[in-house]
């Protein structure tokens, strides 16, 4: 009996952010939503790769969706600290849904051509710029006990990755038996889910601040307070760089499935399934941690996880091979972004909070781009495998700066913790001195 009461213990705690009901609604809605996004992005590599046989064409279709995230990040965490977050993201899911719907009518029409891919590459590229930054400051209105906060971020990365591993095998099978654009059209139809639950929720009226200080001002403060603070500062450049080297993997996926694999768009998405599997493991991993506390050295392990199994990936020639090697890719690289974000998520002040996770944006998203149309360029010269197996070795020299100073970092962090009392130790222990000054209260004078 007690071992059954501990299993039910352990899984009502790692499910715990769904007690909380605008947040369960936000989670069904992207739960529908992100799976048409998966069929959307694995869709436009193979239609890219199909109209084109261009890697570098891969990378740039991925730069403009994700360059203006690095341009107007910034801004958009100044407008989601200034304006009704709520609304912004019911505008912000309405713009995808019309973005999908102009690429579905244009690929089921056979009119579509790669300049319209770009552009509208970059319309939904501006859009999500405003959509991450103030869907990242959002999930803490959703989740009303703080305590809650670091397992709805890692729901977040597991319905993320359900999603991935979803996604990608029915688009393969749809794209073989129709063609891309039933996938284009299926996405637009599932933003309709997560509109209707941004609708149906009741959250506290917004009050705007009147604000004495200008736009610029307060993006110069969100600078400032992100990085004069070496924990934020690191976090950012962690994310950063990894985005920068180790996202570009699967923007190449199309051409290894295709040209190394060879196999076609089920390939494709069997590889970015078993990277999904792998991502899901890692969020699942994560989800029963009640605090932020240790997940510095997580980070350092994840990046280590993530660098080896990009190196094997890149020498294997044989399909079940590659699967196994895409599971670790994914664990390593979910397991290290979502404890990036919920460390930033933990430490942040809440009034700057839209602009710290402008900038985690930035480095999530913005710099993906410049290593996409990076990694396009090198492996049109010397090839997939060895472009995956740079960015490999790479992966794992750009994380030792951030675990040689782990431990100054640890301290510095150390007084918010206490603050906050995620330290239990030292939470109990204010807690017992409050009690020997605080009148009428057991053991004071």
């Amino acid at each position: 009996m007690d071992q059954e009461g501990n299993s039910t213990s352990r899984l009502n705690g790692m499910f715990r952010a769904l007690s909380h009901k605008n947040y369960r609604l936000f989670f069904m809605g992207q739960g529908v939503s992100l799976v048409g996004t998966w069929m959307e992005r694995i869709a436009m590599s193979w239609l890219v790769y199909r109209l084109t046989d261009s890697v570098f064409l891969l990378g740039m279709v991925s730069f403009c969706s994700l360059a203006p995230s690095f341009i107007l990040g910034p801004f958009a965490g100044v407008i989601s600290d200034r304006f009704d977050r709520h609304r912004i993201l019911v505008v912000t899911q309405a713009s995808f849904m019309l973005q999908a719907a102009a690429v579905a009518a244009l690929v089921l029409t056979d009119t579509i051509r790669i300049w319209h891919i770009l552009a509208l590459s970059t319309f939904m590229g501006i859009v999500n710029a405003f959509d991450t930054s103030t869907r990242q400051a959002f999930v803490i209105e959703l989740v009303e006990d703080r305590d809650d906060l670091s397992n709805a971020i890692a729901l977040n990365s597991s319905l993320f990755n359900v999603a991935r591993l979803v996604g990608p095998s029915i688009a393969g099978v749809i794209i073989a038996a129709v063609g891309e654009g039933a996938c284009f059209l299926i996405n637009a139809l599932s933003y309709m889910a997560v509109i209707g639950s941004l609708l149906l929720m009741r959250t506290k009226p917004f009050v705007p601040v009147k604000q004495h200080r200008k736009v610029w001002q307060q993006l110069q403060d969100g600078f400032r307070y992100t990085f004069r603070f070496p924990p934020i500062r690191a976090i950012i450049l962690v994310v950063a760089s990894m985005s920068l080297i180790g996202m570009p993997f699967s923007v190449l996926m199309p051409a290894f499935a295709r040209d190394i694999l060879g196999g076609n768009a089920n390939t494709l998405g069997f590889l970015m399934g078993a990277s999904g599997i792998g991502a899901l493991t890692g969020a699942l991993y994560l989800a029963p941690r009640k605090s932020a506390v240790g997940l510095g050295k997580v980070i350092v392990a994840a990046a280590v996880i993530f660098g080896l199994g990009l190196i094997a990936f890149s020498f294997s020639t044989i399909l079940w091979v590659s699967l196994l090697c895409m599971l670790f890719v994914g664990f390593g690289m979910i397991v290290q972004m979502a404890s990036c974000n919920t460390i930033l998520q933990t430490i942040v002040e809440d009034d700057k909070r839209g602009r710290v996770m402008s900038f985690y944006s930035m480095a999530s998203l913005g710099m993906g781009p410049f290593g996409s149309l990076l990694a396009g360029a090198i492996a049109e010269r010397i090839g997939v495998g060895y472009t995956l197996l740079g960015c490999g070795i790479l992966i794992m020299l750009t994380i030792v700066p951030f675990a040689l100073q782990l431990s100054r970092l640890r301290e510095m962090v150390r007084p918010i913790y206490q603050r906050l009392g995620i330290l239990p130790e030292i939470a109990s222990g204010l807690q017992a001195a409050n009690n020997l000054t605080v009148p009428g209260k057991e053991g004071s004078p």
